[in-house]
């Protein structure tokens, strides 16, 4: 098992990990609209999803995978009313590689965000 961690997205805001490898699995922990300095990015849901998919991209390079290497995401929004837009914006990371996916609704989320996503993804050339 080994732990991933990248200065390229947020720290985690708790006693997890960014990720976490095991063999040639990688399970993220949720990220949220946040920079990796800490600015929370509030308002559209388009730019809060946008942030979101760029910190999960950053996790997934620094265990050596990419978006195409995403095997499962889960999505929790607070509105379902964002859903449609939500979806525009994920389609531009996941476009022709379309992972298995729950988008589930909830009534609030770290840092009262509306949106967190992760997701488990396959690395191809692993090492410990």
């Amino acid at each position: 098992m080994k732990v991933i961690e990248t200065k390229n997205a947020p720290v985690a805001i708790g006693p997890y990990s960014q990720a976490i490898q095991v063999g040639g699995m990688l399970y993220t922990s949720g990220q949220i609209p946040m920079t990796p300095d800490g600015e929370l990015i509030k308002g559209d849901i388009r730019e809060q999803t946008r942030q979101v998919l760029k910190n999960l991209g950053e996790v997934l390079g620094e265990a050596g995978a990419s978006y195409n290497d995403v095997i499962k995401t889960t999505i929790y929004i607070t509105d379902m009313d964002n859903f449609l837009a939500v979806n525009t914006v994920y389609a531009e990371f996941f476009n022709e590689h379309k992972p298995a996916r729950s988008t589930v609704a909830v009534k609030t989320l770290p840092k009262n965000v509306d949106i967190e996503i992760d997701c488990i993804a396959r690395i191809l050339h692993y090492s410990y």
